[in-house]
């Protein structure tokens, strides 16, 4: 439950404990192969956070993975049970982007990118919402999170 505007979540042991403090930027979730490899899944949502937002109690290890830019990701698990919690694009510094599954109530996802990847059985009945690749961030994001970002 939210208190204060504060978002609480966990991994599945709970070893790792997580706050965002601020309101998140903008939430998406991503059909791209890379996220189905890493999520063993058809897709997987993130919310992306300012990393200045973004409070992490517990063990936790990372390890770089490829991602479709070439920059690569942090992603971030906890060392007990596995569960990959956030990670931290290397082309996107000072954000953190937060597993929305992990967090005691999830988010809705404001758009869904890469839907040329997404498994066929999956109907996304907002097709406003849908971009066959990346979107373009100045388009789509709302004006308030993208003045956070500045």
């Amino acid at each position: 439950m939210r208190k204060n505007n504060v978002l609480n979540g966990t991994c599945g042991c709970g070893n790792v404990k997580y706050k965002i403090i601020g309101k998140p930027l903008f939430t998406q979730a991503c059909h791209c192969k890379d996220c189905k490899k890493s999520t063993g899944s058809s897709f997987v949502i993130h919310t992306m956070v300012l990393e200045n937002d973004f409070q992490v109690n517990g063990d936790i290890a990372s390890i770089e993975l490829p991602t479709g830019s070439g920059k690569g990701v942090n992603a971030y698990f906890c060392i007990i049970c596995g569960v990959y919690l956030f990670c931290k694009y290397n082309i996107s510094k000072g954000r953190v982007a937060v597993r929305t599954q992990t967090l005691e109530n999830s988010i809705e996802p404001q758009a869904h990118i890469f839907v040329k990847d997404k498994d066929p059985w999956i109907q996304i009945t907002n097709k406003e919402i849908c971009h066959d690749k990346m979107y373009d961030r100045e388009k789509t994001w709302p004006n308030e999170s993208l003045e956070r970002i500045k």
